[in-house]
């Protein structure tokens, strides 16, 4: 059974919500969580050495939480549309802080993955933080609050390598998670005060088999994406996780369609404003995530390259942190857009800034300077974005579905970084040059790999254009939804 949403000014028992404390908080909890993205890069090559394991098997820090933030968000979501979202929202951070410690607790491979998959089990965060937002604050105040919550999947990327890279290289590494470990304790404290729990649910049971079926569907296709540059592509384990992922996913898809109370309701989804939002956030991811790829590789190279910098870890940390402080100033901007003119508008600006970044990226990449110039562009683009993506999916579920409908975009963006992280895998590692003996991503490789980059912002401002014009309707406050009859939501 579902609850209609009390308005604002009710749902605290008669005193409205503080409005600033929540936005702050959930932004910082989306924040501390997207940070673990970048956590470990600084020491991902001294993981072998550190864990005493081969690099082939240390890889898996980074690519189990891949998988396991693919599995928890969707799942994350329809738990919090069933049970409360505050409550599934703790329950992640905690997952994020007991990650963090078995990770400062470990000196071996095993208890490292075993952390970093628990730390990727916190990545609902997001999405249940833009569903609180909808059912709590008012509507003046929710667009630009939902943009600042989605983009800080970005901004802690950002700011989470040059602030690894300093740790990382003036204390021991395991300081690195003792600090994820006290940041995600703060956020704790801070949602148990300030954020209260909605009282929008759908309720019903949950769908085990489904739940089974989207995970091993989904950490078939990531593996297969995210590993087949090294096992090869044509390996017999990455064609038969691809085939695996071809068969379980419609099948799931089959078993979702016919079940009372599905994981993921493929009908609402199939929605043409959900559908294309969700298609172009595909590419949106793809197009910010070849940004991290491309400008730390090249401000680290050697200068004898003709194109590299030299620089350090914490410089190239540096270039990037603008960019999410870029993304953190765009929110607001990107919801008066997006009032204004609608978010489909929004997006399709956003997009086309990006792939103004890279085709200045092409041309400028010899100075410290050019780079920061475009990160910030690029940051500013995924920025518009990433903001109005809630606004169009908000505004097309009901509010009984809303965390479940986030969580799937959220996945969706993911599953563009991780498809831009093959990709550019694959380019750098045909288009190379010598060096000493010793094989570099050449400079027309980075070159390919940016305009890559700028042909998927391109492709996603054409997608974003068969988003319908309904897309345009602000968003529903609490107070708008309260007057919805409470069957509109029921399931």
């Amino acid at each position: 059974m579902s609850h209609a949403p009390a308005p604002a000014a009710e749902a605290g028992g008669g005193a409205p919500p503080r409005s600033n404390a929540v936005v702050a908080v959930l932004a910082f909890a989306g924040i501390v969580v997207s940070l673990m993205q970048t956590l470990v890069i600084p020491i991902v090559p001294e993981l072998p050495r550190l864990l005493d394991a081969p690099a082939s098997d240390t890889a898996w820090a980074v690519t189990a939480t891949l998988l396991a933030a693919a599995v928890a968000t969707p799942v994350m979501g329809r738990l919090g549309d069933m049970y409360g979202k505050r409550r599934m929202l703790l329950v992640s951070v905690v997952l994020l802080v007991t990650g963090s410690v078995v990770c400062a607790l470990s000196d071996a491979l095993i208890p490292m993955i075993v952390g970093r998959v628990l730390q990727g089990l916190a990545s609902g965060v997001i999405p249940l933080g833009i569903s609180i937002m909808r059912d709590e604050l008012p509507a003046e105040r929710l667009g630009s609050a939902t943009a600042l919550m989605s983009a800080s999947l970005g901004i802690g990327g950002a700011l989470g390598l040059p602030a690894a890279a300093l740790i990382a290289d003036n204390f021991d590494w395991h300081m690195l998670f003792w600090t994820s470990a006290g940041m995600g304790v703060a956020a704790l404290v801070c949602v148990v005060l300030f954020v209260p729990e909605s009282k929008v649910r759908t309720g019903g049971r949950f769908d085990l088999v489904g739940g089974i079926g989207m995970a091993a569907g989904l950490v078939c296709l990531l593996l297969a994406i995210s590993k087949g540059a090294d096992w090869g592509w044509t390996s017999g384990t990455t064609l038969g996780l691809l085939v695996a992922a071809v068969v379980v996913l419609p099948a799931w898809g089959w078993w979702e369609l016919r079940t009372e109370q599905p994981l993921v309701d493929l009908r609402t989804t199939a929605r043409r404003q959900v559908l294309v939002t969700n298609l172009a956030s595909i590419a949106v991811g793809f197009a910010m995530f070849a940004m991290s790829l491309v400008i730390p590789q090249l401000l680290q190279l050697p200068a004898q390259t003709g194109y590299g910098l030299g620089k350090s870890m914490l410089v190239a940390g540096l270039c990037m942190a603008p960019s999410g402080l870029v993304m953190m100033a765009t929110a607001p901007v990107s919801a008066a857009i997006s009032r204004a003119k609608g978010p489909k508008v929004t997006l399709m600006i956003g997009v086309l800034i990006v792939a103004v970044g890279y085709g200045l990226n092409i041309v400028l990449m010899s100075e410290v300077w050019h780079f920061v110039l475009v990160a910030c562009i690029i940051g500013a683009g995924v920025g518009f974005g990433y903001g109005s993506m809630p606004a169009l999916i908000m505004s097309a579920v009901p509010a009984s579905e809303t965390a479940a409908a986030n969580s799937l975009n959220t996945l969706m963006r993911s599953l563009g970084t991780s498809t831009a992280s093959a990709v550019a895998g694959v380019i750098l590692a045909q288009m190379t040059t010598d060096l000493g003996g010793y094989a570099l991503p050449s400079e027309n490789g980075f070159k390919v790999v940016l305009a890559v980059g700028a042909g998927a912002a391109l492709l996603a401002f054409v997608v974003a254009s068969f988003i319908p014009k309904a897309g345009s309707a602000a968003v529903e406050g609490p107070v708008a939804q309260a007057a919805e009859p409470a069957g509109a939501t029921a399931k």
